[in-house]
């Protein structure tokens, strides 16, 4: 049976574990080459969704319930997160080791992102969004949060269409496991405060 103990030493080696189905409780190892990771500072924010965090009461926040999270990203009809995976993260998140945000819109939770914590790692695990642009603002919040705790990796495992057009890219599995290493080593602190929508968009406005 697989342990959190286990879990992360996997992911210190980069690979990391999905299940063929919500359904099937045997989980398998991957280790994608190329790999799918969002260069931090580098999530690319589209005038559409900047003028969207102009005009909307948007907010950002450590999800209170980290089991939520988890539970609507798995939520679909295909999925990889099962009963043992679910149950793995809720004890990594017990002990620091995983971590979700929550966006919300004129007090409407629009989206969120939960993934694993290691060193100056955040492997993304998924996303999910309850109204238009939810994701897309998780990404964008999650970016600016770890840059300002002190992270140097963010990794997204594959590259999807919708990664992609936010920025993501993918690169040799040699060059991952450089990155990676170099982030284990380093110190970072995700429970620090996370950005407010009127610093979010100071940034995204001068860098897009």
């Amino acid at each position: 049976m697989l342990t959190p103990q286990n879990l992360l030493a996997g992911y210190a080696r980069g690979i990391f574990p999905m299940a063929a189905d919500a359904g099937d409780d045997q989980l398998f190892w991957f280790e994608p080459d190329p790999r799918g990771i969002l260069p931090l500072g580098g999530v690319h924010a589209s005038r559409s969704l900047i003028r969207e965090l102009r005009r909307g009461d948007w907010s950002a926040r450590h999800a209170p319930d980290f089991d939520a999270v988890v539970a609507r990203c798995a939520a679909r009809p295909e999925t990889w997160i099962n009963r043992p995976l679910r149950r793995l993260y809720r004890q990594l998140h017990d002990h620091g080791h995983a971590h979700a945000l929550e966006v919300w819109r004129n007090g409407q939770l629009a989206g969120g992102i939960f993934g694993v914590v290691l060193g100056g790692a955040y492997f993304g695990e998924s996303m999910f969004s309850t109204l238009p642009s939810g994701s897309r603002m998780a990404l964008l919040w999650m970016d600016m949060h770890l840059r300002g705790c002190g992270f140097s990796l963010f990794d997204t495992q594959y590259l999807t269409p919708h990664l992609a057009s936010m920025g993501g890219v993918e690169i040799p599995r040699a060059r991952y496991r450089l990155l990676l290493a170099e982030a284990l080593t380093r110190d970072a602190d995700i429970r620090r405060p996370l950005p407010d929508r009127q610093a979010l968009l100071q940034e995204i406005t001068q860098t897009s």
